[in-house]
C-alpha cells in the first residue's frame, strides 16, 4: 500500500510525541518477554552425556566375517553417522568403542584385553555375533567368549548379525549413556 504526502505527513506528525504506550507495555510487566522459548535448562550430567551419546568413536576391530557386516553399516546404505559413530578409528587412544566383531581365540585375548586397556575413559563395549558372544559354532578350547576378557555394554546376536542390528545395539548403547549419573565429575576427574 503506498501512502500519499498528506498521509505520510500525518503519520510523522502522530508519532512526533514517541511510539504508542502500548507497543512497550509487556517489558515492564514480564522481564522475559525477549526470550520466549529460548531459554534452556538441564543438569551438567545430561549435557555431558548428551555430547558423550551424539560422539561415539568406533575402533576398527574386526576378527572374522562380522567385521563384514560392521563395515557396511558406516556404508551409505545403513549410514551410522546420523547417529554420530561414522568416525572408525584405528588407534585405541582416538576411540571410546571397542566393537569386537568375530570370534576371539586365545592368542587373541590378551591383545584384545591390551587394546581395550589403552582406550581413553569413559569407554564401551559391544559384542557383536555369536561367536564373540558364546564362541559360536566353533565350540571349542581355543575359542573365549569376550566377556570373560573385558566388560561388555550390548550384545549383538546373529551369526552374521546384520548392520540394522548393529545400529540397534548402537542405540541402545546411547540411552545406556544417557543414562550414567556422574558423568560431569568423571569429566573433571573429581571422581
Amino acid at each position: 500500500m503506498e501512502l500519499d504526502a498528506a498521509q505520510a505527513d500525518q503519520r510523522v506528525l502522530s508519532n512526533i510525541g514517541g511510539p504508542e504506550p502500548s507497543l512497550y507495555a509487556g517489558i515492564d510487566e514480564d522481564p522475559s518477554w525477549y526470550l520466549g522459548d529460548a531459554i534452556l535448562t538441564t543438569r551438567l550430567d545430561q549435557a555431558v552425556n548428551w555430547a558423550r551419546k551424539n560422539s561415539i568413536w568406533p575402533m576398527t576391530f574386526g576378527l572374522a566375517c562380522c567385521a563384514i557386516e560392521m563395515m557396511s553399516m558406516g556404508a551409505s546404505r545403513f549410514d551410522v553417522a546420523r547417529f554420530g559413530a561414522e568416525v572408525f578409528r584405528g588407534s585405541p587412544r582416538q576411540s571410546d568403542l571397542m566393537i569386537i566383531a568375530g570370534r576371539v581365540s586365545t592368542k587373541m585375548a590378551p591383545v584384545v584385553r591390551q587394546l581395550y586397556q589403552q582406550m581413553p575413559e569413559p569407554k564401551w563395549a559391544i559384542s557383536m555375533g555369536a561367536c564373540a558372544t558364546s564362541t559360536g559354532v566353533y565350540s571349542n578350547y581355543a575359542l573365549i567368549p569376550v566377556n570373560q576378557i573385558i566388560p561388555i555394554d550390548v550384545y549383538v546376536p546373529g551369526c552374521p548379525p546384520r548392520p540394522e542390528q548393529l545400529i540397534y545395539a548402537l542405540l541402545r548403547l546411547q540411552e545406556k549413556i544417557a543414562r550414567q549419573a556422574g558423568s560431569f565429575q568423571q569429566a573433571l576427574n573429581l571422581r
